[in-house]
């Protein structure tokens, strides 16, 4: 026998994966994504490159950019330093994504209805920086 024969196996799973009923439910908005969104936007409304925002926050253009794709949950320094680097506070990013999180979530109840779900134990979402 071969290296090559005795490397490879076959995998069965051990129980099938059972068909989902019915549509899908509506994912929730990860927070690394609205945050990535609104880095983004204000970046492309500055007219200013990834590589200006990156050196001017003192982070990589690649980590920057999978920030923005929402590849990446970046730590509060480096939110605060893109932010910066942007002309924002930290407190402003956080107030834009919450913006962000109520227009999605307002989209999403509005075209599944109000007997989605319900809502939180406030009923609203409410962020503090």
């Amino acid at each position: 026998m071969t290296i090559r024969a005795t490397n490879q196996a076959r995998v069965l799973p051990l129980r099938p994966f059972p068909a989902p009923s019915g549509p899908a439910p509506a994912r929730e908005p990860l927070w690394r994504d609205l945050v990535g969104v609104v880095l983004r936007r204000e970046r492309i409304s500055q007219e200013r490159t990834l590589k200006d925002v990156a050196d001017a926050a003192r982070i990589s253009m690649a980590y920057l950019s999978e920030v923005e794709r929402g590849r990446k949950e970046a730590s509060s320094e480096v939110l605060a330093a893109a932010a910066r680097a942007l002309g924002l506070s930290l407190a402003d990013v956080l107030a834009l994504a919450q913006g962000e999180l109520i227009r999605l979530s307002g989209a999403r109840s509005r075209s599944t209805g109000r007997h989605g779900r319900p809502a939180g134990p406030l009923g609203t979402v409410r962020l503090a920086a």
